[in-house]
């Protein structure tokens, strides 16, 4: 139930966004939310192999270079969902990456605390 939350919460964050920003576009609520669980495959399957190679960046980095990590997951996001989400370019995508975890991180903070 929780991921199914933070798939719709990510959803949102994808539609607000790309009114926010003209180099990020989402088609509508479906591409959003398709585009969300896309997002939430690659971070399951594809995001724990880019962490382990890597690893010496990120320790030297103290864990920013994840916030690079997840803007690679949202550029590989844009290329399976095709034309309804569309990032212009790997700076728009570090910028959504950013955003997105500091919305998760108080979301998390927040409202799934138990």
């Amino acid at each position: 139930m929780r991921w199914l939350l933070g798939v719709l919460i990510n959803a949102v964050l994808f539609i607000a966004l790309s009114g926010y920003f003209h180099g990020f576009y989402v088609e509508n609520i479906g591409a959003a939310v398709m585009s969300s669980l896309v997002l939430s495959i690659l971070n399951i399957l594809v995001r724990p192999i880019l962490i382990l190679l890597t690893l010496p960046i990120t320790i030297l980095t103290l864990g920013i270079f994840l916030l690079v990590i997840n803007a690679i997951t949202l550029v590989l996001t844009d290329e399976l969902m095709g034309a309804s989400f569309e990032i212009d370019s790997f700076g728009m995508a570090f910028i959504v990456a950013v955003i997105m975890a500091v919305v998760n991180l108080i979301l998390q903070k927040t409202v799934f605390r138990k």
